[in-house]
């Protein structure tokens, strides 16, 4: 398929393809702690939307989801990989999600939190990573819990520790290894939201960029890229998205 000069120019304002990689969700990509470089899923699929462009790509990474989605809304990056939300959709065209991600409450032990609906009551404080996709979804559902913003997802049982709070929000797989490397600590039986992981452009580069990145990501998840990689890099309690 040819693509159009005047879409890969608006994909590359500065010449080069900017992926906005979040390394603050494990599911979605790491750090090589020899190397430094990032890797995962969301990196795999930036290099291969810089080849089907034909360009030349560029990996602008930050520790945490809030940062990320705010450098393509700033147009410091020409795109990257979000968990769908609509207070993000204000600046950002999304594409339909292409993993699922179940978000988990962590409790200790001896806590009286059973079920989520244990958790919004006035006497329990939860970490969430500030900027996060659970944070922005707690901050719309709880009336009555209060919200500890933790710096960044990966802190949130450090918070969650260090502040002697009630409960802590995040990532399955992430509260899972944290659990396991701290006595004393549970995860309740049920999630308490799917996030909808997908990719996003400033809406300012058009129509036309969005709807080739939203068919990008369908080839990907159709062709079976999408589940390779999660099988490449070890990725477990993640799964594909159904295709649009």
């Amino acid at each position: 398929m040819t693509i159009d000069q005047s879409v890969i120019s608006a994909f590359t304002p500065t010449g080069k393809l900017r992926a906005s990689i979040n390394l603050g969700n494990p599911i979605l990509a790491n750090q090589d702690p020899k190397t430094g470089k990032p890797f995962g899923v969301s990196v795999d699929l930036a290099r291969a939307f810089a080849n089907k462009l034909g360009v030349e790509l560029e990996l602008v990474v930050f520790d945490t989801a809030g940062k990320s989605v705010q450098a393509v809304s700033e147009e410091r990056a020409d795109f990257g990989f979000f968990a769908v939300d609509p207070l993000r959709g204000e600046t950002i065209a999304f594409t339909a999600p292409y993993v699922l991600i179940e978000g988990f409450y962590l409790v200790r032990d001896e806590s009286p939190v059973r079920t989520n609906q244990d958790v919004d009551q006035a006497h329990n404080r939860v970490a969430v990573g500030k900027g996060s996709a659970y944070d922005l979804f707690l901050t719309r559902e709880l009336n009555a819990a209060q919200i500890v913003r933790a710096p960044s997802s990966p802190t949130v049982v450090q918070t969650f520790l260090e502040q002697s709070l009630e409960v802590a929000a995040g990532v399955k797989q992430q509260l899972e290894a944290d659990a396991g490397a701290t006595t004393g600590l549970r995860l309740l039986d049920e999630r308490f939201m799917v996030i909808q992981q997908a990719m996003g452009t400033p809406k300012s580069r058009g129509e036309a960029a969005a709807g080739l990145l939203r068919s990008f990501l369908e080839e990907m998840k159709t062709s079976g890229f999408v589940a390779d990689s999660l099988a490449r890099h070890g990725i477990v309690g993640a799964s594909v998205a159904p295709t649009a």
